[in-house]
């Protein structure tokens, strides 16, 4: 059996908005389900007007919200809330990560769902949880990078603190919420099918995401630094700038630093007690950098990967976007999958091989759906 075919009949209902939320229910609906993404009136979800846009689509959209369908209700209006409630009572899985204070005004609180839908499994993605303080912190990717301290030890030192650049706290969680509702669905389906609310948060996802610096922190009491494309536990490590762009070299053992410095010509170096373990190098990295930058300035970056993999070190090109898209082994992962009518951009599949065999259908334009999911609705009434 394959991956898509892992939850066939499972009805999602993604009320949720942004990244985080959207993609948990792409995942599953990669994987199967029916996910009915239902859209806030009159505009649909907030991504919806982000540039840039493919045709009249966001690409920031099309790119969580595919293999779903779409229907747009009005919150607010009593007779949209009705359909809202049904579709609640017919679903396995509601997806939401409504500001705090808004599900209670909606009467869309776990307590209000579960009395709909006792075996519903209701999965709520927030930024910093639904305790007394959490609740009242409102949220987004950027802003938990900074609160959690992710962002102060990313970028270079002496340089002011930036973020990281892609929506890592959103989409990890969601990551994270997907397999949390997997094993809400296995305690469901063992236990009688009793339903449950699945919490998540973006603060918990950023803490995991430090695992080895905090714990690293709790023994030495030193918080991390800002090591650039280092790493804090490994020297030499990090981008070095060749004849012909940049280059990462990784070193991680003592085995290999003898190897790379022979490789380089840096024969001092390995008699350097400076250098002699991986805690001196770590000490010294800045010693260490300042030789190896030498030693690849003027050697072009073709020469050097090739110099480096005959001594078993590991080294890459430091790619643009453009240049990755093209790399061979890109095209060998099949990572890109044409979807949807000529003018669209090409769909990333989900990170999971050959298990995951499904045909993706386009993310849905707004309210594409509704009058398929009322005529269903019509009929489960009969």
């Amino acid at each position: 059996m394959s991956l898509s075919e892992t939850y066939p009949g499972l009805r999602v209902l993604d009320l949720a908005t942004n990244f985080a939320g959207p993609y948990a229910a792409m995942i599953l609906g990669d994987m199967g389900a029916d996910v009915v993404k239902v859209e806030r009136a009159p505009k649909g979800d907030d991504t919806r007007s982000l540039p840039p846009f493919a045709g009249d689509q966001a690409t920031v959209f099309l790119a969580v919200n595919r293999n779903k369908r779409s229907i747009m209700l009005d919150f607010k209006n009593g007779e949209d809330l009705v359909i809202l409630r049904e579709l609640v009572a017919g679903a396995d899985v509601v997806i939401e990560s409504f500001p705090p204070g808004v599900s209670a005004k909606l009467a869309l609180t776990w307590s209000d769902l579960s009395a709909i839908n006792p075996s519903l499994l209701l999965a709520s993605v927030s930024a910093f949880g639904d305790g007394v303080l959490g609740r009242s912190m409102p949220g987004y990717d950027a802003l938990v990078q900074a609160v959690s301290g992710l962002m102060s030890f990313t970028g270079n030192e002496g340089e002011p603190t930036i973020r990281i650049a892609p929506s890592m706290l959103d989409l990890t969680t969601g990551i994270w919420t997907a397999m949390g509702v997997m094993a809400a669905l296995a305690r469901r389906n063992e236990g009688g099918g009793k339903g449950e609310h699945v919490k998540l948060a973006l603060i918990d996802t950023a803490f995991n995401l430090m695992n080895h610096q905090l714990l690293a922190f709790q023994v030495t009491g030193e918080e991390p630094r800002k090591l650039g494309g280092g790493a804090p536990s490994a020297s030499p490590y990090g981008v070095y700038r060749a004849a012909d762009g940049e280059l990462l070299i990784a070193t991680a053992s003592e085995e290999q630093f003898p190897r790379l410095c022979k490789a380089l010509g840096l024969y001092r170096a390995t008699d350097d007690p400076r250098f002699r373990t991986m805690s001196d190098r770590i000490v010294h990295r800045v010693e260490i950098d300042r030789l190896i930058g030498l030693a690849v300035e003027n050697r072009t970056i073709d020469d050097l990967i090739e110099l480096l993999a005959d001594a078993r070190i590991s080294a890459g090109r430091v790619n643009s976007v453009a240049e990755a898209c093209t790399l061979p082994v890109v095209r060998e992962r099949a990572l890109f999958e044409s979807v949807g009518g000529a003018g669209q951009p090409r769909q990333l599949r989900l990170p999971l091989g050959s298990i995951l065999e499904c045909t993706l259908r386009p993310p849905p334009a707004i309210d594409q759906h509704r009058s398929e999911i009322l005529a269903e609705l019509a009929r489960r009434r009969c």
